[in-house]
């Protein structure tokens, strides 16, 4: 059977709020049309990327200035760097619809365009290759290494300019600055979404003491020191959140395996890998002229279970909760995130699991986020801070 052609939903674009109206009016413009045409714009790039683009030649006669450039993925290392160094509430993703794939001249990339690895081709023929990599431009993170951090930032770009009657619609970090848009002048009606993943922000949280926060989300963006990964203690990384790690950190699977034979890591007692590299320099497009790349990250690897074909085991889990209570000041611990801990695959309740989490860590004077599991919903009452944080009865 063949295999089924993704769907594009749309191309989009990164820009500051405060040029919204002028594309509304003018559509989104190659960055020469801009200058030439002295339009006021809020840049939102530093001249360091700006100018790269402006030395990559497209043909003999024109360089990466003269298209206007738009992502198949927005949710990509150019949004995470901006959103690094600008305030959230001043970024939006402008949606086109796909149909400027069809617009004249329009040209597709393999990845990055600026990148010399990145091979430019017509829309026809540059599509095929971004489907044969949608895998990889639609997944939730990439990497340095095997290139997906290049390729999930695959372009359409269209000489001069994408007309305004293509917007679809415009993304922002929250409903506040969803509200803000919905206040401009911008001539037309266009929806406003608020869609916090896709600025890397939790979709929902709450508090269940001043310490301890409930969160929906992807916790390998989560804003803490410090990330928990649910693991067994035969070395073996196979899927969820353990898969994750493996591929997108290979460091941190190589600590683990370590950790497994050294039997540093067991049930009850977990491993703390204090990483030294930072988070900024993998994620980011070209981290090396920001400012100063930060989000030093440490994984804590977290026995859920004995091995990778058991169900995790409670008991395990109380424990290991206990011993991060008891050790995290002594290990240098500044704040926390870990997962609904054994309640994805590991076959556990999070009614069960999340009064362990929140009784075991009450108290300690350090943030930590818990995220919730994404496989299925939670009931609101199991949610609540009275039924996290009651005593457990004696009769259990």
């Amino acid at each position: 059977m063949p295999r089924r052609k993704p769907e594009v939903k749309g191309l989009y674009y990164i820009t500051h709020v405060n040029n919204l109206p002028s594309i509304a009016t003018n559509g989104i413009l190659a960055h020469r049309r801009v200058l030439e045409s002295k339009i006021p714009f809020t840049p939102i790039y530093d001249a360091d990327i700006v100018s790269n683009r402006e030395r990559k030649k497209v043909s003999n006669d024109k360089t990466l200035w003269d298209f206007a450039n738009m992502y198949f993925q927005p949710r990509n290392p150019m949004l995470y760097r901006v959103l690094r160094e600008k305030d959230r509430a001043d970024i939006v993703v402008v949606a086109m619809q796909p149909g400027v794939l069809s617009l004249h001249g329009a040209l597709v990339t393999t990845g990055n365009a600026a990148s010399s690895d990145t091979e430019i081709f017509d829309s026809r023929e540059g599509q095929k290759h971004v489907f044969e990599n949608w895998s990889v431009i639609s997944s939730d993170w990439w990497n340095s290494v095997d290139g997906s951090k290049r390729k999930i930032m695959a372009e359409c770009l269209v000489p001069d300019r994408v007309p305004p009657e293509y917007i679809h619609s415009v993304y922002v970090a929250t409903p506040t600055v969803a509200e803000k848009v919905r206040q401009m002048k911008l001539g037309r009606d266009i929806p406003i979404i608020p869609e916090p993943s896709m600025f890397f922000r939790p979709a929902r949280q709450s508090r269940v003491t001043d310490q301890i926060s409930l969160v929906e989300g992807d916790m390998f963006f989560s804003s803490m020191q410090t990330l928990t990964v649910s693991v067994n203690v035969v070395g073996i990384m196979g899927k969820g959140l353990a898969s994750r790690a493996k591929y997108q950190f290979p460091d941190v699977y190589v600590a683990y395996q370590d950790a497994c034979r050294r039997k540093t890591l067991r049930m009850g007692v977990p491993y703390l890998y204090k990483r030294e590299s930072f988070m900024d320099e993998e994620l980011a497009d070209d981290p090396r002229s920001m400012p100063g790349p930060n989000a030093n990250k440490w994984f804590l690897l977290f026995a859920t279970k004995s091995h990778w074909r058991d169900d995790s085991d409670l008991a395990g889990i109380e424990q290991g909760v206990r011993w991060i209570r008891e050790n995290y000041k002594k290990e240098g611990i500044k704040s926390l995130a870990l997962p609904a801990l054994g309640c994805g695959l590991g076959n556990l309740d999070w009614k069960d699991v999340g009064p362990i989490i929140c009784r075991e860590l009450i108290g300690v004077d350090i943030p930590v986020a818990v995220y919730l599991p994404r496989e299925h919903e939670i009931p609101e009452e199991f949610l609540s801070p009275d039924f996290l944080l009651k005593k457990r009865s004696t009769a259990q």
